[in-house]
């Protein structure tokens, strides 16, 4: 049920184009307010924008910062776990580290890289871009630790399997080693963390739209779109139902198919 739920949104997302050929930012302030119907299944916001156009276009941009930001941060927590277990002499650096990445409050701190960086990011690249370069890159360096130590275990727990001190005694290099034996074998475990990451990322993208600190105001995301909603969740509590139902339903799928329970 949640990896049918998880390839439905998906699909609707990405051939959203296709589907509905709607322009999500076209303004029509005549059009302001309506409920569901023929010209608009999902109604219209408050500036007369078509909310399936919306959702659909916000959907593509809230998918592609998880993706992107789970990538940037699986890459960096494979590389660092990886080289913490298999070269003892960078252990100790590496994990110190991972430490005070840790020890960081990451919530003020991708706020200060928000507002740090945005209008640097927003003159050389765009609004748009920019944004979205930095949101990417703010989640992905912050959210890549747990999956250091945890590469670095199952680095270490395999350095001593026969496999692999065979294939040291026939000449592999530690580079070689890494690649052809050792993450081939972490490779579970690494698609299981970088779909929670998945998960993650979405969440800390629609938190910081909800606040303000995301998107630019005319590219759409599921949070922006929350965030629009608060104001009117009284008149029309559909606004903020949607995106927020999608991104609750998009999470608990990943989480679902990932094999994760919630707490009891």
């Amino acid at each position: 049920m949640a990896r049918r739920a998880l390839v439905l949104i998906a699909a609707l997302v990405l051939l959203g184009p296709v589907l509905w050929r709607v322009d999500p930012g076209l303004l029509d302030l005549r059009a302001r307010n309506l409920g569901p119907g023929w010209a608009h299944p999902l109604g219209t916001d408050q500036l007369g924008r078509d909310m399936l156009a919306r959702l659909l276009a916000g959907g593509r941009v809230t998918l592609a910062v998880g993706l992107a930001a789970s990538a940037l941060a699986v890459t960096i927590g494979t590389a660092i776990g990886a080289l913490a277990g298999t070269f003892r002499r960078a252990d100790a650096a590496l994990m110190r580290l991972t430490d005070m990445f840790l020890s960081l409050p990451l919530l003020p701190l991708l706020l200060l890289a928000v507002m740090l960086f945005r209008d640097p990011l927003a003159q050389r690249l765009g609004a748009q871009a920019g944004a979205f370069v930095l949101i990417v890159a703010a989640i992905g360096l912050t959210s890549w630790m747990h999956l250091a130590r945890m590469v670095r275990a199952q680095v270490m727990a395999l350095a001593g399997r026969d496999f692999i001190l065979a294939a040291r005694m026939v000449g592999n290099g530690s580079g070689r080693l890494i690649v052809r034996h050792l993450l081939p074998n972490v490779a579970p475990q690494i698609g299981v963390a970088a779909s929670l990451g998945f998960a993650s990322a979405i969440m800390t993208e629609s938190g910081l739209s909800f606040l303000g600190f995301g998107f630019p105001p005319d590219l759409p995301t599921w949070g922006r779109m929350l965030a629009e909603g608060v104001a009117q969740i009284q008149t029309h509590p559909a606004r903020v139902l949607l995106p927020g139902a999608l991104i609750a339903v998009t999470v608990l799928s990943v989480n679902a198919v990932c094999g994760v329970k919630a707490p009891q």
